[in-house]
């Protein structure tokens, strides 16, 4: 369960962009023709589950313009009874309820009943910010430094009980801040049930009642709501996780806990139209929308690739607005693509191996064409910048070891985690699985690199 990540319009996104984006030249590749492509997505997914040994179900939604090309459910809804995906099947979604929050969160600050730039004791005046200036802004986009909850073996023992929230709070809120507030990008769920707190208290409403009331009745999202365990839910999709032997059933996780970082069901119809609503101008008004899509900075004014509960990293290499989910049973992908106007929703009731975020990935190269960054040449040896290095991670220090492999090319292993090359963007800038190294120098030598996988931001040292 800690390794779950509920754990993620114009010239001037695209002008912003350019500033977090790949700076190297690329090159379109071919792409696969509309007609073809719900085929090619049958095929996919068929491979991916294999009969339900792999994942269970999956429902699988597509958005070119104008046009749905698929919108389909596969696998069961349910092994023990062979029920067959349904349409319209309902999914925990996890951490895509993150955008959920910051959207909430934006709607109060245009009510004018915060502001995200208000320390977060103005609401929560109680909480212990260990002398530190923590801002909302802070809390949206992962830099305070404060300890996640689910990264706490402490957590393991109280997620199943539904015990008062506060005993959450007092949990994580006691120890020592992971680093100095906006040093770092380090994924947060405690963040984020913080947040849930702040709009309750804002706005006199429960987090489900603002979220029902504000967000999904407006859009008419009427088959998404806060998640129940005991509530009976027509077309509920069961989940299942993945252990020794194959597919077990899920475990179960009481929903006070992942609240506002992950307690939200929804379907992938429902999805669709809040990616129409929030990035098609119905949902936030023009400033407030580009306060969350833009990226967050560190201290020293470096941009992160993560705005206000949504991710800013491309796909396929192409400009994509997203965010994934995974909680128990299930994961989930959520993907807005601004220069397509493509919308990609992919929802499993199973976490295993099956990754959401790789068949959209998948899915977006067939259908849009696969962007690759155009090779340049290392024009500097690797031993510049071999070594170990090490800083902040979630839950436990980040071990990065660059190395040169049998090419001559420089290899990242990050953790246990087997080599795996990494391509050269010019500038002490690399890129690998999407991720950045960004390497700094003092006085000419290599002396740390910044990790930048999106949902974190790494400031790695480089040890002697």
């Amino acid at each position: 369960m800690s390794g779950l990540p509920w754990r993620r319009h114009g010239a001037a996104a695209i002008a912003l962009w350019l500033a977090i984006g790949l700076s190297a030249p690329v090159l379109p590749a071919q792409r696969m023709d509309r007609a073809r492509f719900p085929a090619f997505v049958d095929s996919v997914v068929a491979a991916a589950i294999q009969g339900g040994t792999a994942a269970a179900g999956v429902t699988v939604a597509v958005v070119l313009g104008r046009d749905t090309l698929v919108l389909k459910p596969y696998g069961y809804a349910d092994l023990e009874f062979d029920v067959p995906t349904p349409d319209g099947a309902i999914y925990e979604i996890g951490s895509v309820t993150k955008q959920f929050t910051a959207a909430a969160i934006l709607l109060l600050q245009a009510d004018g009943k915060l502001s995200v730039d208000d320390d977060l004791t103005r609401y929560l005046p109680d909480y212990p910010t260990q002398g530190r200036h923590i801002t909302i802004r802070r809390l949206l986009n992962h830099t305070s430094g404060i300890k996640g909850y689910t990264e706490m073996p402490e957590f393991g023992a109280m997620m199943t009980l539904p015990l008062p929230r506060d005993s959450l709070v007092a949990l994580f809120s006691r120890q020592p801040f992971d680093f100095e507030p906006g040093e770092n990008e380090v994924y947060n769920n405690s963040a984020f049930f913080l947040l849930g707190l702040i709009i309750e208290k804002a706005s006199g409403m429960s987090y489900a009642d603002f979220v029902q009331q504000r967000l999904f009745a407006p859009i008419g999202m009427s088959s998404s709501r806060y998640c129940d365990e005991q509530a009976i839910q027509k077309r509920r999709a069961h989940g299942y996780d993945t252990g020794p032997r194959g597919l077990i059933v899920k475990r179960y996780l009481d929903q006070t806990w992942p609240y506002s970082a992950g307690s939200l069901c929804s379907t992938a119809g429902d999805l669709i139209a809040w990616n129409r609503a929030l990035h098609g101008g119905r949902v936030l008004s023009p400033a407030s929308y580009r306060e969350m899509i833009s990226p967050g900075s560190l201290n020293d004014g470096t941009p992160i690739r993560y705005g206000m509960g949504i991710g800013l990293t491309n796909i396929a290499g192409h400009r994509a607005i997203s965010h994934g989910g995974g909680i128990n049973g299930y994961l989930s992908f959520s993907a807005y693509f601004p220069d397509d106007d493509a919308i990609m929703v992919v929802l499993i009731n199973t976490a295993g191996p099956v990754s959401p975020d790789a068949l959209t990935a998948t899915f977006a190269a067939a259908l849009l064409g696969d962007v690759k960054a155009a090779a340049v040449a290392l024009d500097r040896p690797v031993s510049d910048y071999a070594g170990t290095y090490t800083g902040v991670g979630r839950g436990a220090p980040t071990v990065a070891i660059v190395s040169a492999d049998s090419t001559g090319a420089l290899q990242l292993a990050v953790g246990k985690g087997r080599p795996q090359r990494a391509t050269y963007l010019g500038g002490d800038r690399f890129e690998r699985n999407n991720a950045l190294l960004i390497f700094e120098r003092s006085n000419g030598k290599v002396t740390r690199v910044r990790f930048d996988t999106g949902g974190g931001h790494y400031v790695l040292t480089r040890q002697p």
